[in-house]
């Protein structure tokens, strides 16, 4: 029986025949399984496994891609790819160039104690009826979703510079989500964390005790008053900041977002090629923040990217100065530099395009209640609930699930409903004077980043402490 192994390199052999100047294969293996109970009933209960292999061909500058899901086609799937870059020649206006990597041989698995797919369903269904007994023991409740996810993906890839990689990734999902309803209002209490890692990370994240909190909050918020607006002092929650980070960090530093090739679709960015010569301020000194591909349990873990390059750990913000964007091979040589390892694909059937890695704004010093300490007045916001952004990545808005009133250093205990702030991105970042230290540092993963044409949806985390922000604009009424 031909190995895994030896049909990579069969393919590559061919491609190499053909005329190529340069070939990569990756051959994904993805099993996932999703778990969910609605209002205490089993509502989805489902598997799957997908498996392909995706092969780039280049010729004279130009590329060709072909995918496929029949592992008895490898030579006629490099075929297919090189007849594509060679059709390219025709209408190549400028010719492709990759950055230079070391051919590499090496293998990586995600350190898991218990397979999750190992598990009986029994002791999974078991976890989802402890939160939903937590649920029901509050009156008011609505509506409630509980879910576990599942996912591991089996990696090899291959070059025709020699190189031969096999990754093993694994990753674990818990979802929470309880709705409370009065006659005039709605409210939402929600949580979610994915994690790389094995059984024991859904256990670490103690979800009956998170359903009891969030459900008892719900109910309190359906009766709160609103947030008040105005410009107030915040401290924001790691459960928040991630998605800050997320779409006002991670995204304007891609690369090829920055070149345009998203403008058609998800937009461009506000950086420019210029701003790392400059330097462009960021935000204020208290702000760091690192594109990490070799963070613990972070989703954009990894030994290699999708092109073959080693992860990296490089710096996108130092000390509040714009330091580095995220590339990939194939746009990196635009800027002189070569690949920081973002070239990542969803599955085996699209080409890899520059996506995060761990995006994660560094700890400082103190505790939260130390940042509580420093506001007269203002709120510890959580949870995301809604968020809007401009295409040039600038103007923000977001809509968190509760705001925690803080008075005279001190949470009151007292809670408001449907807080809103806003702001432009460097603003915004250049306003934050104090990062909790790293015994608070919380990774949380984004299980759905939606990018490029076909759409893409990878996975990534983002990792911080409490931070605060000084005369941020909150409610909808000041927002300009």
């Amino acid at each position: 029986m031909v190995s895994i192994k030896d049909k990579l390199s069969q393919a590559m052999q061919e491609a190499k025949r053909l005329g190529a100047d340069y070939a990569d294969i990756r051959l994904k293996d993805i099993r996932t399984e999703s778990l969910s109970v609605e209002n205490g009933v089993l509502s989805v209960a489902v598997t799957n496994r997908s498996q392909g292999y995706g092969i780039r061909v280049y010729v004279g500058g130009s590329m060709g891609f072909a995918a496929s899901g029949d592992m008895d086609k490898f030579t006629e799937t490099v075929q297919e790819a090189y007849a594509t870059a060679r059709a390219s020649l025709t209408l190549q206006a400028q010719k492709a160039q990759l950055s230079a990597k070391e051919p590499a041989t090496a293998t990586y698995s995600t350190p898991v104690v218990t397979d999750p797919f190992t598990v009986p369903l029994a002791d999974k269904l078991a976890l989802l009826t402890q939160c939903y007994e937590k649920v029901k023991a509050v009156p008011g409740i609505s509506y409630s979703t509980l879910g576990l996810d599942f996912r591991k993906d089996d990696v090899f890839y291959a070059d025709t510079d020699g190189s031969y990689i096999n990754q093993n990734f694994c990753q674990c999902t818990g979802q929470i989500n309880v709705l409370a309803r009065s006659d005039s209002d709605n409210q939402r209490r929600s949580y979610i964390n994915v994690i790389r890692g094995g059984f024991e990370t859904i256990l670490d994240l103690k979800m009956p005790e998170i359903t009891a909190r969030l459900a008892n909050e719900v109910v309190e918020l359906i009766n709160a008053p609103e947030c008040p607006s105005g410009e107030f002092d915040l401290v924001i929650n790691p459960n928040q900041l991630f998605l800050q980070i997320h779409e006002s960090v991670g995204h304007p530093t891609e690369l090829d977002r920055v070149l345009g090739s998203e403008a058609a679709f998800a937009g461009r960015s506000f950086l420019e090629p210029g701003d790392l010569a400059k330097p462009l301020i960021y935000g204020s000194e208290h702000v760091t923040l690192v594109a990490d591909a070799t963070c613990e349990k972070g989703l954009g873990t990894f030994a290699y990217d999708d092109e073959g390059v080693p992860a990296q750990c490089i710096t996108l913000v130092d000390k509040g100065k714009f330091t580095a964007f995220q590339t990939s091979r194939d746009n990196a040589p635009i800027i002189g530099q070569a690949s920081s390892g973002g070239g990542l694909s969803d599955g085996w059937r699209n080409l890899p395009i520059v996506r995060m890695t761990n995006i994660n704004l560094l700890p400082g010093s103190g505790t939260p209640c130390e940042l509580i300490a420093g506001i007269e007045y203002g709120f510890l916001l959580d949870q995301n609930k809604s968020w809007s952004i401009d295409d040039l990545r600038v103007n923000f808005q977001f809509a968190c699930e509760v705001a925690y009133e803080i008075k005279d250093g001190k949470l009151t205990g007292r809670k408001f409903k449907n807080p809103i702030y806003a702001g432009k991105t460097t603003e915004f970042w250049a306003s934050c004077d104090g990062v909790a230290g790293p015994e608070h540092w919380q990774l949380i993963g984004v299980p759905n980043c939606g990018k490029g044409q076909p759409m893409q949806m990878m996975r990534v985390s983002h990792g911080s402490a409490p931070a605060r922000f000084r005369k941020v604009k909150v409610g909808v009424s000041d927002v300009k």
